[in-house]
């Protein structure tokens, strides 16, 4: 019974959205009601949780001492990873991550990186030798939909309180010294996800819009108002005029939650 009331509603979910409508209330271009916590993991050296309507992620950062990547000598490192807690959706499964974690810590890295929210070369203690490595974990604890967005952000919340130990170099080795510093964070990305359904595209699908999406664009803006990294999902497509409407709506988007975040 209850998969034939879900197509029902799927369908219902579809015709309204035809009609410029959603059936929660929202316009297309509206976001669910977000509420950002912040340094709320002791233990952790940044964290972050997200609430995006029902969708609930928390994210917690690690500075570790390591190793530059050769390509890169004078810059520290940024690793994301993503896990699907299996409590928090019955379609999530224990185990190593899947290609949808995969996926969705690709797609924060992406944001983070394009946008060179970090300054990494102040991540460098000795060129080619020793540098500071930021981990990045993010968790889904509920899937309402959205996950990208909400990760994203709960990410950048993270990263804008982490700390690291300040340190000294005594003959040659890296000693880390009491004190912490800021981590240097100087822009503030912001993902903004898209659901095509029909031929209309909505902004901030919930689980249910997903199920009836044909594909899903996300594009993370920079401080500027430039886009710095796109992400398509899904089996369909997007026309030109509907990509070119994602941006333009993308960057609107990321304007007002940016300032409502105090970013």
């Amino acid at each position: 019974m209850s998969s034939v009331i879900t197509k029902v509603k799927q369908k219902q979910i579809a015709q309204l959205i035809e009609k410029g409508k959603r059936l929660d209330g929202r316009e297309l271009t509206d976001y669910r009601e977000i509420t950002i916590e912040q340094g709320i993991i002791e233990r952790a050296e940044g964290s972050a949780r997200v609430l995006l309507g029902k969708t609930e992620v928390l994210a917690g950062t690690k500075v570790e001492l390591g190793e530059p990547f050769s390509d890169t000598p004078n810059e520290g490192v940024l690793t994301v990873n993503a896990e699907l807690v299996p409590l928090a959706s019955p379609t999530f499964e224990p185990g190593p991550p899947d290609e949808n974690s995969i996926e969705l810590a690709r797609i924060v890295d992406r944001g983070i990186r394009e946008s060179k929210a970090i300054d990494t070369e102040k991540l460098c203690i000795e060129p080619g030798k020793k540098v500071f490595v930021i981990f990045v974990d993010v968790y889904v604890l509920n899937h309402d939909g959205n996950l990208i967005d909400a990760s994203a952000l709960a990410a950048t919340a993270a990263l804008l309180n982490t700390k690291m130990s300040k340190y000294q170099i005594e003959e040659g080795e890296v000693k880390l010294t009491s004190g912490y510093t800021q981590l240097p964070v100087k822009k503030h990305p912001i993902t903004v996800t898209f659901a095509k359904i029909g031929n209309k595209l909505v902004v901030d699908p919930w689980l249910e819009e997903e199920q009836v999406m044909d594909a899903r664009i996300s594009m993370a803006i920079d401080d500027d108002g430039n886009i710095c990294a796109i992400q398509k999902g899904g089996s369909g497509y997007f026309t030109p005029e509907q990509i070119q409407e994602a941006a333009k709506t993308a960057k609107e988007k990321a304007k007002q939650l940016r300032k409502k975040l105090g970013w």
